[in-house]
C-alpha cells in the first residue's frame, strides 16, 4: 500500500512537470499561504529537479490579512505595495512560471465590513492588472492547485476531528487529481484527449447561442462571433504546454459581452474573498446583471457586482457534465477550483483573450469589437445540476441538444 508521502510526492511532481511544465533555466514563482510551507518546500525541490534556475516564494497569511482588513485605517486599504506588483510583472516579462496554492477559508472575513473588503480587493486588482494580463493572455505558464488546511477541511467535513478531516480531504485531492493512479501522467494524457475531443466537437459546430434550462434557470448566452472552445491545457507564446488548473473537467469559451438574457440560479456555494455567497439568482438583460438576490451574502454579492462596469457582464461560459469525478464525490468543497469542475459554470467579469480566434494579438479596441468584457474580477460560479438541459442554437435558428439531465447527450 502506497504511503501518504508517496502520493504527496506524486502530487508535487504532477504540479511541476505536467501542470506548470517547468523548463530548464526558468524562474518559478510560488504564491502561497504560510500554512502550506511543507508542501512549498517539496514543490521547490521538484522545480529545481526539473531545471528551474530559481524558485521565488511569495508568502501570504490569511490571519494577518484579516487583521489588516478589520483594524487598519481605511486610507491604507486604498494603497498597494507597488514593489510587489511590479516585481511579479517583471518576473512574468522575463518568462517566469507561476504556481498558486489555493486554500480558501470561506468564513475568514464573515465579520468584516464588506465595503472594506471591496476597497482592498479593488486596490489590489488594479495594482496587479499588468501582471494578471500575462496570465490572462497565456504569455506565461501558470497553475492553481489546492492544499488542505484546518479551516478548509472543517467546511468540507465539519463533523470530523481535525486530523481525520485533513486526511480525508487529502484522499479526495489525490483521487480527483488522478494522483492515486499507477501512472498519473498517462491518466492525465487520456483525460486531456477526452476533453480535447469535446472541444473540437464544439468548435466544429460554431453555435451562435447556448440555452440553459433547469429549475430556477432559463438563460440564453450568445457566444462571441470568433469564439473558440478551450479545454484542459494551453500553450504559452513560446510554445510551452501547461494545464492552468488541477483538477479540471471543463470545456469553456467566451460569451459576447452584451448577448446574455434571462435568469440563472446558482447550484453550489461561492467562496469569494473570504466570504460565502449562496443560493443566489441573477437576471441578465443585454448582457448586464440587472437584478441579483442571495439568501446568504447579499451585501458581498452587491459589492462584487459593483467592483467596476464589467463586473455585471459575463467573461466565460463552461460546460462540465454532472456525471464527473468531483460531482460524484457527493461533497461540496467550498473551493471554486474544485466546485467549478463539478458543475457547468459561468464567470462574471474579465474575459480570456485566448478564447477567441487571434485574441491574444488583438488591441483592446479590437477585443471590445469582438465581444470581450474587461473587468478587474473574474469570478466563476456554479449553475449545473442533475436536471440541466443545454441546447446549441445555430445562426439559422436551428437547435441541437448538448446536455440532458446534466450530462452530454
Amino acid at each position: 500500500m502506497e504511503t501518504f508521502e508517496h502520493y504527496l510526492d506524486k502530487y508535487a511532481e504532477l504540479a511541476i512537470r505536467v501542470g506548470l511544465n517547468v523548463q530548464k533555466d526558468q524562474t518559478v514563482v510560488i504564491m502561497t499561504p504560510i500554512s502550506c510551507a511543507d508542501f512549498v518546500r517539496k514543490l521547490t525541490k521538484k522545480a529545481y529537479d526539473a531545471g528551474a534556475k530559481d524558485v521565488v516564494i511569495d508568502w501570504d497569511d490569511d490571519e494577518v490579512k484579516a487583521l489588516r482588513l478589520k483594524h487598519a485605517p481605511e486610507s491604507t486599504l486604498r494603497e498597494y505595495p507597488m514593489w510587489r506588483a511590479n516585481g511579479l510583472e517583471e518576473m512574468a516579462k522575463n518568462g517566469a512560471a507561476f504556481l498558486q496554492i489555493y486554500a480558501p477559508n470561506s468564513d475568514l472575513l464573515k465579520d468584516v465590513d464588506p465595503e472594506r473588503v471591496a476597497i482592498s480587493s479593488k486596490t489590489a486588482a488594479t495594482a496587479r492588472e499588468g501582471f494578471l494580463n500575462y496570465m490572462r493572455n497565456n504569455k506565461v505558464s501558470w497553475l492553481m492547485v489546492s492544499y488542505p488546511t484546518a479551516e478548509w477541511s472543517a467546511k468540507v467535513f465539519p463533523n470530523l476531528g481535525e486530523a481525520e478531516r485533513i486526511h480525508k480531504l487529502w484522499e479526495q485531492i489525490f483521487k480527483l487529481t488522478r494522483v492515486d493512479k499507477e501512472d498519473p501522467v498517462a491518466a492525465w494524457n487520456q483525460h486531456i484527449k477526452t476533453l480535447t475531443d469535446k472541444q473540437n466537437m464544439l468548435n466544429s459546430k460554431k453555435y451562435k447561442q447556448l440555452h440553459f434550462k433547469a429549475e430556477g434557470t432559463d438563460l440564453y448566452i450568445e457566444l462571441a462571433p470568433k469564439h473558440q472552445w478551450v479545454a484542459a491545457g494551453s500553450e504559452t507564446e513560446s510554445g510551452t504546454f501547461f494545464i492552468p488548473n488541477i483538477p479540471t473537467e471543463e470545456v469553456f469559451t467566451m460569451p459576447a459581452k452584451t448577448g446574455t438574457n434571462g435568469t440563472v440560479r446558482s447550484t453550489l456555494p461561492l467562496s469569494y474573498q473570504g466570504s460565502l455567497i449562496d443560493r443566489f439568482t441573477l437576471t441578465f438583460e443585454n448582457g448586464k446583471v440587472i437584478e441579483a438576490t442571495a439568501e446568504v451574502g447579499q451585501e458581498v454579492l452587491n459589492k462584487m457586482l459593483d467592483m467596476d462596469e464589467g463586473a455585471r457582464y459575463l467573461g466565460e461560459v463552461a460546460l462540465v457534465p454532472f456525471d464527473s469525478p468531483i460531482s460524484n464525490s457527493g461533497l461540496i468543497y467550498y473551493n471554486t477550483l474544485f466546485d467549478e469542475n463539478a458543475s457547468c459554470h459561468i464567470a462574471l467579469g474579465n474575459s480570456y483573450p485566448f478564447t477567441i480566434e487571434g485574441g491574444t494579438a488583438m488591441s483592446a479596441e479590437e477585443l471590445a469589437q469582438n465581444g470581450f468584457n474587461k473587468s478587474l474580477i473574474h469570478v466563476d460560479f456554479m449553475i449545473g445540476s442533475a436536471d440541466m438541459e443545454i441546447d446549441g442554437l445555430s445562426d439559422d435558428g436551428s437547435r441541437e441538444p448538448l446536455f440532458r439531465k446534466g450530462n452530454w447527450v
